[in-house]
């Protein structure tokens, strides 16, 4: 009998249904993984998470593997050669953003040691419990700072989702068989 998951979960995705198992809403301290996380989260705005999850592989490729340090210094061949590329999502504000972000993120490891540790201290370095929400006064709170730091595409919401995706929120929909309510977790 097949499992029953959260109901954004395509499926008929293997790619989405081992994402979903595997990866949603595990806690990351890993700052490469945090920083891949959040370049993927600024490039889903206004399109569907399984369209980047799909081109995952694509962008690993094109972005160096997401080395910050690399992506900090793309300049403009790179950027037209990122715009020609057809495997990931080519929205030049989008690659001028993640540009720009690798800069800032390098920052906040310089002052905190790790992204992990300027990330995780917002909560205490305790996960969050929340259904059913798309932004919250912690998403709120870290996207304020992203941005006066100098972060683009990190508004309230694509930050939400990127809690949710590196476990700071944990959030599978009641009768999902990874639920837990807030006391479990």
């Amino acid at each position: 009998m097949e499992q029953k998951r959260c109901g954004w979960c395509n499926l008929k995705n293997p790619l989405y249904v081992n994402y979903h198992d595997e990866e949603w809403g595990v806690p990351t301290h890993d700052d490469h993984e945090l920083f891949e996380l959040l370049i993927l989260e600024s490039f889903q705005a206004g399109l569907s998470w399984e369209t980047i999850l799909n081109k995952r592989a694509n962008f690993r490729a094109a972005f160096d593997g997401f080395e910050a340090e690399k992506i900090r210094e793309y300049g403009p061949e790179k950027i037209e050669k990122l715009m020609a590329d057809k495997g990931i999502v080519r929205n030049r504000r989008k690659i001028e953003a993640a540009i720009n972000n690798a800069a800032v993120f390098l920052e906040i490891q310089r002052e905190w040691g790790t992204f992990s540790e300027y990330f995780w201290h917002f909560t205490g370095g305790k996960v969050v419990y929340e259904v059913g929400e798309t932004r919250s006064e912690l998403s709120d709170r870290i996207s304020k700072d992203l941005q006066k730091r100098g972060m683009k595409f990190v508004g309230t919401t694509i930050i939400y989702a990127y809690l949710q995706s590196a476990g700071v929120v944990y959030s599978h929909d009641e009768g999902c068989f990874l639920y837990k309510d807030g006391d479990e977790i």
